[in-house]
């Protein structure tokens, strides 16, 4: 296939906005802008943070930057059969923020399952529960009253005194909670397995342009976290296995001799180990045979701590290099029942997405220890745990796994707001998904697999809502336009970037965007602002289109006219997305050629693009082909000559 110009050369390199590539200009007090080509709309709540210096035009934390943080030390009791789940917790908070707080919101997320809670969906009986009760809360070790609410999922707590500037408060939880029958995030896995998940009160996000968030959670969207340090203790019955986030700081204490030895060998091995099979959980060999057994886990900096725990899953681990430079390996591990098949080469699956994210796309080496792959019914991402179905596919279970690790880039290393910013949480791990599926599969195959589950829906769905643009705030859509906006959309936006940047210029300016943000809070405009900054281009014409128009993927040949040294083919773009396509053209002698255009040849004039091919040949045919940018109207893709 013949290529074009890079983008350098394509390119030109337009007159960068005050303070490098930025946005917008930072807005004066009171000013209204009016987004142009050049411009980003930016809402107020946004252009405010852009003026008070907590973040930068350039797409770098501003000089005014903060974010506030807990430390949480939590214990949890979960005595299966017995469903109710006992907890206490003690938070420092931490206000790094200019602003005295006197209301910090507290999040139940749980609260979900109580009835009558908004909900995305309906709800099944086994689904429902009483929702958390908040049996006790201190503030300073001063016990202070609980005002329910009929809020849900969140609930405000006031303060005896304002919370100062750079000051930090103590509070503290007692609570009790029924683990609901019918599993998803969280839930019952079977009568003697949970998932526990979202289970501890915690402290909202306070940020620089929001405030509080008190978004409410309706099961469709999904979280905004602070970064946090973490202590939990989950006491269980003898012969139960506990696996989470974190660093498992007592397996000596719970290990029997066999289990143990094989636990700590599986830390510097390629192969599976079987840490417990079916016969071991069954002969009582597993766990030292206390009543009870108290599992303890730490994790620093990282906004959430997710457990499993059973009596009957099976255990596989072993581990793999994630950063070649320093030889740093990180566990894979995986805990089922052992009927699943698919899951007997979880472990492996598990190495593979974790090396290969480490070391091709992101590129970035496995941040965290380890990461458990459990059974369970939700295709959902944690820090450091998956809960994904068993499917007797294994190529879509691979795929999945896949989908769930990359998560940990977007949103848990780069701590994205996703229940407002999906784009930059769903759209990046589909991205990657996309990408390690070439490697996986072939890029033909991958490219239909990516066309199944990420493009069809949208590029054949006529209706309004389904070109909502990506910018649009996640909880304000309806579930298909929330699939759409989330995931396909996004991620052909990124992907159309890679390859109109090229891999090299796309890799520094990915890298450069996690480096300046990971470990904090980034918004779009951040992202956007990092990539025009780092490539040295403005490229809010391409944002504009892809992330703030309301255009859909459409191409179409006008005609072809002679040159002098050959043909032009005109290109309409009927949808008004600068999507990279390929022109095919057959010539009389039975000969073709195939020209590749990246979305660059639309920078000009988005509606309409000439494709000058050099040629003495006579043209027969040209067919525009647009790969995983599925075209809603492939009818006018094709053009024949009337000779």
């Amino acid at each position: 296939m013949r290529g074009r110009t890079p983008i350098l050369a394509q390119l030109a390199i337009v007159s960068l906005l005050s303070a490098g590539c930025a946005t917008n200009p930072a807005p004066s007090p009171g000013s209204a802008p009016v987004p142009t080509a050049s411009q980003l709309y930016m809402p107020r709540a946004v252009q405010t943070a852009y003026r008070k210096g907590t973040r930068s035009p350039d797409g770098r934390p501003g000089p005014n930057y903060w974010q506030n943080r807990g430390r949480y030390n939590i214990t949890i009791t979960a005595l299966p059969p017995d469903r109710t789940i006992y907890g206490t917790e003690q938070i420092v908070y931490f206000n790094n923020s200019p602003d005295t707080l006197r209301n910090p919101q507290i999040k139940l997320f749980l609260n979900i399952h109580k009835p009558g809670a908004p909900r995305g969906f309906g709800a099944a009986a086994p689904y429902l529960t009483p929702g958390v009760h908040v049996d006790s809360v201190a503030v300073n070790q001063q016990p202070v009253q609980w005002n329910v609410e009929n809020v849900f999922t969140e609930q405000r707590l006031q303060l005896p005194a304002p919370l100062l500037p750079h000051d930090s408060v103590r509070l503290s939880f007692k609570w009790h909670y029924d683990v609901s029958q019918l599993s998803g995030r969280e839930g019952m896995l079977d009568s003697t397995s949970y998932f526990l998940a979202y289970f501890y009160p915690r402290v909202a996000v306070y940020d620089d342009y929001n405030g509080w968030d008190r978004m409410v959670f309706t099961d469709v969207q999904e979280f905004y976290s602070d970064f946090n340090d973490y202590d939990v203790s989950i006491t269980v019955p003898a012969n139960y296995v506990v696996w989470g986030t974190g660093t498992l700081l007592n397996p000596s204490d719970l290990l029997q001799p066999a289990a143990l030895d094989r636990y700590n060998r599986s830390f510097t091995s390629d192969s599976t180990i079987h840490v417990a099979t079916k016969a071991d959980m069954t002969s009582k060999s597993v766990t030292t045979q206390h009543p009870t057994n108290t599992w303890r886990f730490r994790a620093t900096n990282i906004p959430d701590m997710t457990f499993a725990l059973s009596s009957n899953y099976v255990w596989d681990a072993g581990s793999v290099v994630v950063d070649t430079l320093t030889g740093r390996r990180a566990s894979a591990q995986a805990a089922y029942n052992d009927t699943a098949a698919d899951f007997h080469h979880m472990v492996q699956f598990s190495r593979h997405s974790l090396s290969w994210l480490s070391r091709n796309w992101p590129g970035v080496p496995y941040p965290y220890e380890k990461s458990t792959v459990v059974e369970g019914l939700a295709g959902m991402e944690y820090p450091m745990m998956v809960n994904d179905e068993s499917y007797a596919d294994t190529v879509f279970s691979r795929f999945v796994v896949e989908h769930e690790t990359a998560h940990t880039y977007f949103p848990f290393y780069m701590g994205i707001n996703e229940s407002r910013y999906a784009m930059m949480d769903e759209g990046w791990a589909t991205t990657f998904e996309y990408l390690i599926g070439t490697t996986d599969l072939g890029t033909e195959r991958a490219g239909e697999f990516f066309k199944q589950f990420r493009v069809t829906e949208w590029a054949t769905d006529p209706t309004p809502l389904e070109d909502l643009p990506i910018i649009t705030p996640a909880d304000a859509l309806a579930p298909n336009a929330y699939g759409d906006n989330a995931y396909g959309k996004p991620a052909l936006g990124y992907l159309a970037l890679k390859d109109m940047l090229g891999d090299a210029q796309f890799r520094s300016a990915l890298h450069g965007f996690m480096d300046r943000w990971h470990g904090k809070h980034p918004i779009p405009w951040d992202m956007f602002n990092s990539f025009n900054d780092i490539t040295g281009h403005n490229l809010n014409w391409f944002w504009n289109a892809w992330f703030f128009s309301n255009g859909y993927i459409d191409v179409g040949v006008r005609g072809v006219t002679k040159t002098g040294d050959g043909v032009a083919v005109l290109v309409d773009n009927v949808g008004g997305m600068p999507i990279p396509f390929d022109v095919a053209l057959n010539f009389g002698d039975g000969t073709s050629d195939v020209v590749h255009e990246t979305s660059a040849v639309w920078q000009t004039n988005l509606h309409q693009a000439s494709v000058t091919v050099p040629t003495r040949k006579a043209v027969q045919s040209v067919e525009l082909r647009t790969g995983i940018w599925m075209d809603a109207d492939s009818t006018n893709n094709r053009w024949l000559s009337r000779r």
